[in-house]
């Protein structure tokens, strides 16, 4: 009863219930203005009232025909059109007021256009670009996936010469992570979108205050509602106190709006614009199994070192400086000069975010890429397998030309809806010759996509429809670095202690799989 209290009064219920109000507000605003002038005009023609009765009927037919054929001619995802169809025609003139409040995610105007000024100050200073020509004498058929994401978003430099090292578990990353830190002389960048107080927390702020008092400079970011829970509403303050130039992400304001769920959901760290850290851990203790939620939790970050941190250095400074609403001077950030290390492949950092930001479902179009251009296997882990039509038949496609295809998922879920919604979608997939695994240990939370022993990203983007449409995203593409040999080791023993399931295991609970093909369809919207 104790933690139902505590939930029911914890600030992202308050969050919730905030915009539900505010909705049940303005809708009892408008329907009451509307009836305010049916009143007006049946006091004055009171022998109209049937004709006015009519006419505002009729009204509310016709906002319900054109709006509901905006959403299926609008310029979005196929997926989203039918669950916003049924709620306007449904819900009549509130489906009306509701698709036209919460169906747009897009950032502000403003926000747009200072993006593109932060964009602009940083794009001409990316350093030195892997000639195309480059690209299709090392890479041969995969150029076109790594030129693919260049073209669809610029800023996307390929790098050689740039060292990788890969880490199968929060234990081994957090180690040689406090090691980095400590050895900052200029400065440590650091954004993640959840931040919680607990052993992993404490000894990185340990080493941050100690850096800040050496005359390092150290900012961060971290998300609002992510941390929501774990940090208290004024911790940036705090943090500030301490000598860390901290900002919150989209702080939570009561307005009715859907933007609230663009969140920053990138995981990065930069030391001096030389080495760079990303992937799936974010800076809480069951990321290190310091604290066991949900069985062992595996996850998996991507040292880099050299050219290719000069992308994750601009990734955070356009999203810090979008947040301080000031475009800030890169240069001073910039390494005198960089090292390159020989032999070591090619690495593609890369952003997604929220449209026009970024251009359409660039995160879920790299993944596409990948499969459609694997020759021998692809194997996957996610914690959330909640995918559209065109992944899901991606995937089937390539296991019916042979492909391996192989996806593992958690065995034990941190969130019951997402889990049973990640369930529903194994039938057709094994169905289609897809192989799917649970990880029988606990929670996966690793974002990893691995082909062919020769291209592989780690990053932040989960396999779902938050990741490819609303948030702020990461991920690392790389091509025969030494961290994909690390990663095809890890995947070894990863689907050792990984449970195959069959069409058997698909059909359990039949009552519950039809409550999810139920909410499947409206997945996309939330």
């Amino acid at each position: 009863m104790k933690a139902f209290f505590k939930k029911l009064f914890s600030r992202f219920s308050i969050v919730a219930l905030t915009i539900i109000l505010l909705f049940a507000l303005l809708c009892a605003a408008t329907v009451g203005l509307i009836y305010a002038v049916y009143l007006l005009i049946a006091h004055f023609f009171p022998d109209a009232q049937v004709y006015i009765n009519a006419a505002i009927t009729a009204l509310a037919w016709i906002a319900v025909f054109i709006t509901a054929l905006h959403a299926a001619n609008r310029d979005m995802v196929p997926e989203t059109k039918i669950p916003w169809i049924i709620c306007i025609i449904a819900l009549n003139i509130f489906g009306v007021m509701l698709y036209a409040v919460f169906s747009s995610h897009r950032p502000s105007v403003k926000a747009r256009r200072l993006y593109a000024s932060v964009y602009k100050s940083t794009h001409a200073r990316e350093g030195r670009r892997v000639s195309e020509e480059e690209l299709q004498e090392g890479m041969k058929h995969w150029a076109a996936t790594f030129e693919a994401l260049s073209t669809a978003n610029p800023s996307a430099v390929v790098h050689d010469g740039t060292k990788t090292e890969y880490f199968p578990s929060g234990e081994a990353f957090f180690e040689r992570y406090l090691e980095d830190l400590e050895r900052a002389e200029k400065y440590i960048f650091l954004e993640y979108f959840i931040v919680e107080r607990g052993a992993m927390w404490n000894a990185i702020l340990e080493v941050l205050e100690r850096k800040v008092h050496q005359g390092v400079e150290v900012r961060m970011l971290y998300d609002d509602i992510g941390c929501m829970g774990k940090i208290h509403l004024n911790y940036h303050k705090t943090l500030r106190k301490k000598g860390i130039q901290c900002v919150k992400f989209n702080p939570f304001v009561p307005v009715v709006t859907n933007v609230h769920n663009n969140r920053d959901h990138r995981k990065i760290t930069v030391i001096d614009g030389r080495v760079a850290y990303t992937g799936g851990l974010n800076l809480a203790d069951e990321y290190i199994n310091a604290r066991v939620r949900f069985g062992y939790w595996k996850d998996s970050a991507v040292r880099l070192e050299g050219e290719g941190v000069l992308n994750l250095l601009f990734m955070f400074h356009r999203l810090y400086s979008l947040q301080l609403k000031r475009t800030e001077d890169i240069a001073p950030f910039l390494p005198e000069t960089v090292e390159r290390f020989e032999g070591e492949g090619y690495v593609q950092p890369y952003g997604d975010g929220p449209f026009p930001l970024y251009d359409k479902h660039l995160g879920e179009d790299v993944y596409l890429n990948i499969i459609g251009s694997a020759r021998k296997y692809v194997y996957i882990t996610t914690p959330y397998l909640i995918i559209d039509y065109r992944m899901r038949e991606a995937l089937i496609l390539a296991a019916k030309r042979g492909v391996d295809v192989r996806i593992v998922t958690p065995f034990i879920p941190d969130k019951k809806l997402a889990f049973a919604l990640t369930r529903s979608n194994y039938m057709a997939l094994i169905k289609g010759g897809v192989k799917i695994y649970e990880y029988a240990p606990g929670f996966i939370h690793a974002k990893n996509f691995l082909a062919d022993d020769a291209v592989a990203v780690v990053g932040t983007i989960n396999l779902d429809y938050r990741s490819f449409l609303f948030h702020f995203e990461d991920g690392v593409l790389m091509y025969k670095t030494k961290a994909v040999g690390q990663l095809k080791e890890d995947f070894d023993h990863t689907l050792a202690v990984s449970v195959p399931q069959t069409e058997e295991d698909a059909k359990r609970n039949v009552v519950w799989r039809w409550i999810c093909e139920i909410a499947k369809l409206f997945a996309p919207l939330f």
